[in-house]
């Protein structure tokens, strides 16, 4: 009696994790499934293969990827026409390349060229947004509201949501910066 009792408290513990499994891996699922399209594929990138570019772009390989839902402040960029830093432009490209550098796992979820041909995409980092990270430490803003959630309506919610609850950065919108220092060739 008592090894078939032994018997069956281990048959349920066995189920109880394998129903648990089952659980934590549809619910898992359902949560990818809501931000991402059925084409999306998150791609994963090797950090040593990153080097910086400013606070939302940054280059992988041959690829140069711009972050999708946020502007952050401008740095020196000569080939476009950028010649001095917009007020906190350092500070946004050190804490990007902070977080991708110092993160466990970096990846990323393509949406499409721009017309600049950078990838644009939503950067994770340790599977956090990146530009959730940027707007929470007021080194960047939200662009949903201009350009709409590209495809990804969970990604672009949990990028207003952060901006709603965040403190507005302290530097002027980049695009209008960039509007009276940029110099066109």
């Amino acid at each position: 009696m008592i090894k078939s009792h032994k018997y069956l408290i281990a048959l349920g513990v066995i189920l109880l994790v394998l129903i648990s499994i089952r659980f934590v891996y549809v619910g898992a699922r359902q949560a990818a499934d809501k931000h991402y399209s059925e084409e999306a594929s998150i791609i994963r990138v090797n950090q040593r293969a990153i080097r910086p570019d400013d606070g939302d772009t940054f280059f992988y390989k041959e690829l140069t990827i711009r972050v999708l839902g946020i502007d952050a402040p401008e740095i020196i960029d000569e080939e476009h026409g950028i010649y001095e830093d917009q007020p906190y432009g350092r500070q946004a490209a050190q804490l990007t390349l902070e977080l991708l550098k110092g993160a466990k796992t970096v990846e990323y979820l393509p949406f499409q060229l721009d017309k600049y041909g950078r990838l644009l995409a939503h950067v994770f980092v340790d599977g956090e947004l990146l530009s959730v990270h940027l707007i929470r430490a007021g080194l960047a803003y939200e662009t949903v509201s201009f350009y709409g959630d590209n495809g990804f309506p969970g990604l672009a919610q949990s990028i207003l949501q952060a901006a709603k609850e965040s403190p507005r950065p302290a530097f002027e919108k980049p695009y209008l910066w960039r509007r009276r220092h940029q110099i066109r060739k």
